[in-house]
């Protein structure tokens, strides 16, 4: 693979990072960050300070914005908002280049189905949107390719090819507060797009049972999970993701359940309950408001961390432990087989560790963005299917392999456990 061209669109919360990975790495020639904020996206530049790095002022509803951004890049990594998904898919197709993002479906809906989008192609099994030309293209498109859907998926393949056939794949993801915040009440402060947070709270989850996908309420199958240590064991339930509808979809291999557990956000959760993230106007004193766009206004910008952090607040003490559990049970040989594989989803456990994460990247909120980075890459070098693909498409050995290879390979435990019978 030669040096290549990317272009990000989006400087928010991931969009920084991505730049910081990018602007170290040897394979890459040239980074345009692009956002409709273009003030926002030359803070990043002169964070970064780094001569590949341009900036430019996008529209992503725009395609002819997006276009002439894209001119003569090789691979566009799209963290933006999932309703400009299908807007800088077809610019992509249109400039010659690969495609990268980290989250798809809906853009704005409760309904994940009311559009005729690709989370609801998956479910009804259809042809993916832009599959046909991508392939015609001789490019891929690698959807879903962060940490959640992303290194999740990565995983989950890397147990399922290790099986004959798969029955269940479960996915845990939890996070528990490390020290008190000293506040009795506490606001809502999301660490990602405040937007899609609330949507995966918000819509009811989707999950595949029996073979078919189904659709639960809010907050639903509440179950105490035990999560390696220092999180231990806290409640989840169903949340919103992309994981159970895909990996049925692209891995097959006779899957019968696939769901997804999240921690109860409290804080957002009142929220919701209380009606806050409808998108149905109410009228105030005479003028109609969406009591989502207030809540979207008012809410803390989680894109100023990566602006503000340095190796001091890099070495402070760890506020919350959050990690990922994957399970996948099938058989292997005639016998039952399960493996469990856990890892800590942002990709560090101690200020050490994220100290470290700084020093290599300049940045430590980048369990998004640095998956995308692998997969752009292995986009750019031919390691990915042609077409529309999920993270699960990917080999995930080499996905694994080219995370070593960034700097920062994943840690995780695996173990496995067979149903074993001795007879005479």
């Amino acid at each position: 693979m030669g040096k290549g061209r990317v272009l990000i669109i989006g400087a928010g919360a991931q969009g920084g990072p991505c730049v910081s990975i990018l602007a170290r790495d040897k394979d890459i020639s040239e980074v345009v960050l692009a956002d409709l904020d273009i003030d926002l996206a030359n803070k990043v530049k002169a964070k970064v300070k780094n001569d590949k790095l341009k900036t430019m002022r996008v529209d992503a509803s725009d395609v002819e914005s997006i276009v002439k951004a894209a001119e003569g890049v090789d691979v566009i990594i799209n963290l933006t908002l999932t309703e400009f998904n299908s807007n800088i898919m077809q610019a992509a197709l249109r400039c010659g280049a690969h495609y990268v993002d980290t989250s798809f479906g809906e853009g704005s809906s409760s309904d994940i189905r009311t559009t005729d989008n690709i989370l609801a192609q998956m479910m009804e099994n259809r042809p993916l949107s832009f599959d046909k030309e991508y392939k015609e293209a001789g490019l891929t498109a690698l959807l879903g390719c962060g940490a959640s859907p992303g290194t999740v998926n990565a995983l989950a393949r890397y147990m399922c090819d290790k099986l004959d056939s798969v029955d269940e794949i479960r996915i845990r993801v939890g996070r528990r507060p490390l020290a008190s915040s000293g506040e009795v009440v506490k606001g809502w402060a999301p660490t990602w797009s405040p937007f899609r947070a609330l949507w995966g709270y918000a819509v009811e989850p989707t999950i595949f049972e029996d073979g078919k996908y189904k659709k639960y309420p809010i907050y639903s199958k509440c179950e105490d999970y035990e999560f390696p240590a220092p999180i231990g064991t806290i409640p989840l339930v169903y949340h919103q993701h992309q994981e159970p509808i895909s990996l049925p979809y692209f891995i097959g291999k006779g899957i019968k359940y696939c769901d997804f557990k999240y921690t109860i956000d409290k804080e957002v959760g009142t929220l919701i309950k209380t009606g806050l993230s409808s998108s149905e106007p109410v009228e105030v004193k005479g003028v109609k408001v969406a009591p989502r766009d207030v809540l979207l206004k008012i809410v803390p910008r989680p894109g100023d961390m990566f602006l503000t952090e340095d190796e001091k607040t890099a070495s402070l003490p760890l506020k919350v432990a959050a990690g990922c559990v994957v399970e996948v049970t099938g058989a292997k040989s005639g016998q039952k087989v399960e493996y469990k594989a856990s890892f800590p989803i942002v990709l560090y456990s101690s200020p050490e560790e994220r100290l470290e994460l700084y020093r290599r990247f300049g940045a430590t909120n980048i369990y998004v963005c640095l998956p995308a980075v692998v997969g752009a890459k292995m986009c750019m070098a031919g390691d990915a299917e042609k077409g529309v693909i999920g993270s699960e498409c990917l080999d995930p050995i080499k996905f694994l392999e080219m995370m070593a290879q960034s700097g920062w390979p994943l840690k995780f435990a695996e173990t496995c456990s067979k149903e074993v019978c001795i007879t005479p």
